[in-house]
């Protein structure tokens, strides 16, 4: 498992974490900086703004055509998929509703799954209201550029799926049959753990069949067919073709799943 998570449980423990973010400025974050905005926030990550080819003409149908992506400004995105942990939180504080089902796989730092996309929002809106900072769901742009981490392969690591790198049907060994607790594997290049399988992530937009026409300035495509939504990263129940950093999925906005959970961003003043 990451050695993150448990320093981090270690600091909140220990009285040690405190966060707040909340006079810095974009240019006071560095890509690689980490951001805590209170003991019991998601740990957040700085990525770069910058350019990036969105898709693969080689791909799915759903991920053509690829296109450049330009991400204006740094922005910060969960370093880790929102935990069940940290979904309870909410819910003691009236700002969620739901106690999901953990299909006794175990709750604690596994990924929350079996929310709607409108309650991963829920979410947000809480979170945002209870640091003062703009949190929300990543657009589809935003998650793949942070997924990829600056690269140009398939995944994160590569071209080859390999073994043991991420958690999905074929990843390994044995079929998993559940979930992993976060940052079981190895972290992509901006740092960011699990951006390939353990479970899909809601993103912003509405669903679209291809990229035709999507915006090129990294903002949620918010027309479509937004009865469904976009998800991305594969899953525990895929195999690993469903994980690459292009590959996209749709499923109904009112919809959860014992494979769907979500990452949040935020946003830099």
């Amino acid at each position: 498992m990451g050695g993150a998570v448990t320093v981090r449980a270690y600091l909140v423990v220990a009285g040690l974490l405190v966060g707040g973010n909340s006079v810095a400025q974009a240019a006071d974050y560095k890509p690689g900086d980490s951001i805590w905005d209170c003991p019991n926030c998601p740990e957040m990550m700085v990525v770069p703004a910058g350019s990036f080819i969105m898709g693969a003409d080689k791909g799915h149908k759903y991920e053509k055509p690829a296109h450049e992506v330009t991400i204006p400004k740094a922005f910060a995105i969960g370093r880790f998929e929102i935990t069940f942990d940290q979904w309870l939180v909410c819910v003691e504080e009236g700002g969620c509703a739901k106690d999901p089902d953990d299909h006794k796989w175990g709750k604690g730092i596994h990924p929350i799954m079996n929310v709607s996309w409108s309650e991963a929002v829920g979410y947000t809106e809480w979170l945002s209201k209870k640091t003062g900072q703009v949190y929300r769901l990543p657009s589809e742009a935003e998650w793949e550029y942070a997924a990829r981490g600056g690269t140009t392969t398939a995944y994160s690591w590569g071209d080859d799926p390999g073994k043991d790198r991420a958690n999905c049907r074929n990843c390994g060994d044995e079929i998993p049959h559940r979930t992993f607790p976060v940052g079981s594997f190895e972290p992509n290049p901006f740092g960011l753990y699990d951006v390939h399988g353990n479970v899909w992530e809601w993103a912003a937009d509405c669903w679209n069949p291809t990229h035709a026409d999507a915006p090129t300035d990294g903002s949620a495509r918010l027309s479509g067919n937004c009865m469904f939504r976009a998800t991305r990263s594969g899953s525990w129940y895929y195999v690993n073709t469903n994980l690459r950093s292009a590959y996209r999925a749709k499923y109904p906005a009112k919809a959860f799943s014992y494979g769907i959970g979500f990452r949040v961003l935020r946003e830099l003043p």
